[in-house]
């Protein structure tokens, strides 16, 4: 086959995943699971199976496994395969598969080799380790895994991961690379970026919580975001969306006040809270998530209570219990 005819099938591979994700993000929330270990610390896939079954069966429109809420950070190559595996089989074709990456690009390569022969849709890549960096090297760590995979890369900026609007339009440009995350919740900085690409690249709502910040995204034109709460309380993350949607902001308001933000308030007492409040959750629910890895570390007795009696004020709002 000539090389326009294989730019030709990639280039349609890729609208096709586009189109999906595209379709999964106007109709539900964006799933990130919770990756499975038992209690020496060790993957549990049979629980991890089980545990995707259950977030497929919420309808989400994606499937992220193996990122930020699924400590990409603690699994190894070998791991990070099986959980891979385990969500596009579970998965069935039913929404994308996109899998997180990261690290330096070099490494960020080897995870999406894993994720190709695994099955992914496409790859979510996240924030390099460690050092700042200009501009430039942020373009060019996404271009050079853009480079060395067929799948197509959505980029993720948060921490040290800051891009301009010109950055983001210089990315749109680069074959393969389909959309951005956004984890810092900088509207007017979002804005520019909105209005700086073709209309047909994707953006979306990767702040913790979301849902808290869900009402401004969308009116800067980012409308899709991702739903931590989806990994433990499907039916209020459902319930928040379809409300939402429907315009009917008493029960947005009243999720956000009596649920959402006082999940963030718990969320914020202690660094990493962000993923093992979420996984504590999960696990006051009957889901085989099983421990954090460290650094991470669990939820104090006091918290869990305070969670355990908010997860059910939460559920007690959308007519569900614990």
């Amino acid at each position: 086959m000539t090389s326009e005819g294989t730019n030709a099938d990639a280039g349609t591979a890729r609208a096709a995943v586009v189109r999906r994700l595209r379709e999964g993000m106007a109709r539900s929330v964006l799933s990130f699971p919770l990756t499975s270990f038992r209690d020496d610390g060790s993957l549990d896939p049979d629980g991890y199976r089980a545990y995707v079954a259950e977030r497929l069966a919420a309808a989400p429109g994606a499937l992220f496994p193996a990122c930020g809420t699924g400590e990409f950070f603690s699994l190894d190559e070998d791991e990070y395969r099986q959980v891979v595996t385990i969500a596009v089989e579970e998965s069935g074709g039913r929404v994308p598969v996109v899998a997180g990456t990261g690290y330096g690009w070099a490494q960020a390569l080897r995870f999406a080799r894993v994720a190709e022969e695994a099955g992914a849709d496409a790859l979510l890549v996240m924030p390099h380790y460690l050092t700042a960096a200009p501009q430039e090297g942020l373009v060019a760590q996404v271009e050079r895994i853009a480079a060395g995979t067929r799948l197509p890369l959505v980029a993720y900026q948060r921490g040290q991961v800051s891009y301009t609007a010109e950055s983001v339009r210089r990315l749109a440009r680069v074959p393969g690379v389909i959309g951005l995350k956004d984890g810092h919740g900088d509207l007017d900085r979002l804005q520019r970026m909105v209005l700086a690409v073709p209309e047909d690249f994707l953006f979306f709502n990767g702040a913790a919580t979301a849902e808290v910040q869900a009402r401004a995204y969308a009116a800067v034109g980012v409308p899709a975001y991702s739903s931590a709460v989806h990994a433990f309380a499907p039916e209020i993350a459902n319930a928040f969306l379809a409300a939402l949607h429907a315009g009917d902001l008493g029960t947005v308001d009243k999720l956000l006040r009596d649920f959402y933000v006082p999940l963030v308030e718990l969320r914020d007492r202690v660094p990493g809270y962000a993923v093992s409040l979420v996984k504590a959750a999960a696990r006051l629910r009957g889901c085989p998530v099983g421990p954090v890895r460290a650094p991470l570390t669990d939820p104090s007795a006091a918290d869990l209570a305070a969670l355990k009696t908010l997860l059910a004020t939460g559920l007690d709002l959308v007519g569900a219990a614990l």
